[in-house]
Parts: structure tokens; sequence; C-alpha cells
């Protein structure tokens, strides 16, 4: 296992008086032992004890045979893998269990009381994957850079007239040969109407004349994803579709320029929304201003207006505001922002002033 994440890990136990928690979470494992396993329908854990009697239960039908720097308990579908798994807990102490834990799984483990209490343990690693290592960033910098190249050529592609559901195909083939290993999440591609819907799916609607594109995309490069949205024009653009892109945008930036260590992600949400609300279209703009990011697409934690939680050195997250008019037009720039020791790294270097398509 990385031995410096699990020492955080156990760091943050030990201060919650957690002695003992099971992880369940394919993301969460793999960024404690650097190994993807998709169980499926069957149990998979990772049993973590302060005292180090740390265990990998895992089904005989995975063949992860390498040293992951854990032991490994091997189960088959014969056999009750939870009842394997208890003989191993201190079922005198309390127990933290993954969110993500089917109920199955758990409701089997208190009936053979497998802890004294069982409690929400996700929050430790969620906690602890928000503030990315030096690894981490340099990671989360090359999947931008990926998305930076892929949002220009999808950006290019406008004039081709493809409906919106064949640039979501084309994107798949672009981030192919940028080398990323697919989607981090499904491809919003909208022109129009459509991108007043702020997660509208492709359909086979084509661009027209005016029309505002809101092209929502992100890859996965070495496990880590990324996330950015640019919003262009095609032929021309109206005085009002012109307005609501510059009040987008200057949301962008007001939100991004409060960003450092100590700020609350809240007040970071209210930069941004506070001046959109002034500008008369605060109804509007209906989702939170970001979410975190690393692994999955949506890590814990968001920027929103009841997140009270202070900003620390490497995280990252979002900065998307929007403008969604029912009908009309939908506008969204959306950035990642990586938190520095003294401000923020913007990842996404792709510009963000008004384009238009010709």
């Amino acid at each position: 296992m990385n031995e410096a994440r699990l020492k955080r890990v156990l760091w943050e136990m030990e201060a919650r008086n957690l002695p003992q928690m099971l992880v369940s979470d394919p993301a969460a494992i793999f960024y404690l032992t650097g190994k993807w396993i998709h169980p499926g329908e069957r149990m998979l854990a990772l049993y973590i004890n302060v005292n180090g009697n740390n265990k990998l239960f895992i089904n005989e039908l995975f063949p992860v045979y390498e040293d992951l720097g854990v032991e490994k308990v091997w189960f088959n579908d014969t056999q009750d893998s939870v009842e394997i798994l208890s003989r191993y807990v201190d079922k005198e102490k309390p127990m933290g269990i993954d969110k993500n834990w089917p109920a199955r799984f758990l409701l089997r483990l208190m009936e053979l009381k497998g802890g004294s209490t069982f409690v929400n343990g996700s929050v430790i690693l969620d906690r602890v994957r928000m503030c990315k290592d030096e690894n981490e960033k340099d990671l989360m910098r090359e999947a931008s850079r990926i998305n930076d190249l892929a949002v220009d050529r999808m950006i290019k592609l406008i004039p081709q007239m493809y409906t919106e559901k064949k640039m979501a195909l084309e994107l798949q083939s672009i981030y192919e040969e940028l080398g990323a290993e697919g989607f981090s999440f499904d491809p919003i591609i909208a022109y129009g109407a459509n991108a007043a819907d702020p997660h509208h799916e492709p359909d086979n609607s084509t661009v027209k004349e005016g029309d505002s594109i809101i092209i929502d995309i992100g890859c996965k490069k070495n496990s880590y994803c990324s996330d950015m949205t640019r919003t262009v024009f095609y032929k021309k653009v109206s005085s009002k579709s012109k307005e609501v892109y510059n009040v987008v945008l200057e949301a962008n930036k007001r939100a991004i320029e409060l960003v450092k260590p100590g700020v609350r992600f809240c007040d970071i949400d209210n930069a941004a929304r506070e001046y959109i609300e002034k500008a008369g279209y605060g109804k509007y703009f209906t989702h939170r201003t970001g979410h975190s990011i690393g692994i999955e697409v949506h890590d814990f934690g968001d920027v929103s207006s009841i997140n009270t939680d202070r900003v620390e050195p490497g995280m990252i997250f979002s900065i998307e505001p929007g403008i969604y008019l029912t009908g009309e037009v939908g506008v969204r720039i959306e950035d990642l922002i990586l938190v520095t020791e003294d401000g923020c790294e913007v990842l996404n270097k792709y510009d963000k002033e008004l384009i238009i398509v010709e």
C-alpha cells in the first residue's frame, strides 16, 4: 500500500477514535493500493486497523496476485464472504463502514456482531483524498492538458455540421488519439436552446446560426479525471447572448480570484453567485459553483452555498457558473482550480474569451 497515504488515513482514524474500518469503494482501494478491482456484485473489502492488522478480502475470481503491500484473504462464490471477514475484525470496538458498501454485506456483518457500533467511515478517506500529493497534482495537470487539446479540436469540428451525438462520438476518437483512457463522464454537447439544459444529453440536433454551443467534456489519464466547459457561438452572437456570456465569464473570474488557503467554499460560491444575481440572472444560475475532482470526476466536497469548510493547499475543484434561459440560450464556463500555498493554479489554459466559430 501507499505508506504515506495510509499514514494519513490512520492519523485521521485515531483523531476520530475509530480503531478499524472497512473500505469497499474501488476508487478508494485504488488510492491506497494502486490497483483497480471492480467486484461487481461480489464483496470486496480492505480492512484497516490502527494496530496494523490490515487485510484485503477478495474473491478468487479476480487474479490480483501482485504484492499490494497488504495480506490478501481469499474466498470463493460458495463461501460466506462476510462471515470470513468477521473472523478478523475486533468485535468489541467500533467499525467504520464505507458509504458505498451494499446493505446486504453490512446487515450480515451486523448480524454477526462484527463491531460494537457501526459508523460511516468514508469521511476519513474522502477528506484525505481531497488534498492531492505532488504526483497527483502532476497527473491532474496532464489530464487537463489533454482536455485543453480536445476542446480545441471539438470547437474546430463545429463547422462540419455534425449532430450533437456525432460530436460526442468524435470526442471518443479524439481522446484515444491524445492518449487518454476514455471519458471521465458522459460528454455534454448542447446546441442553441438545448444549452439551457445544464445536463442535456446529446441528440440529433444540428447547429444553427446564432446558437450557443456548450462543450462540457472530461477524460481520464492515468486514472485521474479532467473536466472543463467552454461555450462558443456559431457565426454570430446576439446582444442578449453576449451579455449573458460576459456575466458568466466575469463570475468565473471573480470566483477564481478568491481562491486561496483559508477561504470558505461558500464564499467562493458567493463570489460567482452574487455577481450573477446583481446582473439580474440569479434565478437562472441553478446549480452549485463547483465540485471536487480527482480519481473520480465528482470527489467528496463541493463549492456551494452551504459548504463552510475552508480550502487547503492541494485541493482541486471546478469553478463552473452558468446561466440558462429556457428556450433561448445557455452559457457555462468551467475550469479546474488547484489550491497552492498562497493562491491557486488554473489547470485549464484554453481561451475563455468569447469565440464566434465561422
